[in-house]
């Protein structure tokens, strides 16, 4: 017998016996907690807003739940149906995500991250609507209007729904153009507004010149935007800023520049490094 005790491996069983007390204490706290979650009440409600935009506020939120699920200050948290205030919440067209959670001493946490817009659309009908980075629509509100991009002319896409994607190539393209400039020190400056034309080419409007700059769409974009830098910093200085009156980098490799009246083209193949 005395063998046989000698032969257990003691430490093991330490281990063993702390690893079921450790078990049965984290029963018993999360019997407690949960026991405590039962009477818990709801003693304010916190809303954070995530985003750069402030298309809806921490009051919007507050008014929202209170009109569709009343008052929940004073109601126990498990009566609070939180999973159908976050579905409420992510309907909303200008929210993102939207999480809902109550912390030990009972203040609801309701944290919403609103949508990022990238471009605001005019399109030919006079419809306006707003494309955030996932390449859905926003509807334009008059409460708050975003520092984005603005893109009119001969745009068809329309706007049906909140949260309807992105249909037509051209729309993608002034998309893409939109995201591609916006964190731009010199195209970010520079291009004020973009504009398609009737043969649904994309024309940049700068802040700087009168030109008229045609980059076709968005594919290669980033080299037709370095052969503009070359025209402005190259070209521009030697002729004069009110010599050409179009500036076409829609083709592979070329500045295609026309005067002004239309009378002279000045086509310059470019080797860009």
């Amino acid at each position: 017998m005395l063998e046989f005790v000698r032969n257990i491996r003691w430490k093991i069983v330490g281990y063993a016996c702390l690893s079921g007390l450790a078990v049965v204490g984290v029963m018993m706290l999360m019997a407690l907690v949960k026991k405590k979650d039962a009477v818990q009440e709801c003693v304010s409600l916190k809303v954070m807003v995530e985003g750069k935009e402030t298309f809806i506020n921490q009051e919007d939120i507050s008014d929202l739940i209170k009109v569709g699920f009343g008052e929940v200050v004073g109601k126990r948290l498990v009566e609070i149906p939180t999973e159908k205030i976050e579905k409420t919440l992510v309907e909303l067209p200008y929210v993102s995500s939207a999480e809902i959670y109550a912390d030990m001493d009972g203040v609801l946490q309701v944290a919403v991250k609103q949508r990022e817009v990238v471009l605001r659309i005019i399109n030919a009908r006079g419809q306006e609507y707003y494309i955030d980075t996932k390449g859905a629509k926003v509807p334009v509100t008059l409460k708050y209007v975003p520092h984005v991009l603005i893109a009119n002319g001969y745009i068809k896409e329309g706007y049906g729904e909140a949260l309807d994607t992105v249909e037509t190539e051209v729309v993608r393209s002034l998309m893409k153009i939109a995201e591609h400039v916006k964190d731009d020190v010199l195209w970010g400056n520079q291009i004020v507004q973009l504009y398609v034309n009737a043969e649904q080419d994309i024309e940049i409007v700068p802040r700087v010149g009168s030109q008229q700059l045609i980059v076709g769409s968005a594919e290669n974009i980033e080299d037709k935007l370095t052969r503009l830098e070359a025209f402005y910093k190259n070209i521009l200085p030697r002729v004069g800023s009110d010599a050409y009156a179009r500036v076409n980098v829609k083709y592979e490799d070329q500045i295609i520049c026309e005067r002004q009246k239309g009378w002279f083209l000045d086509s310059l193949q470019m080797k860009i490094n």
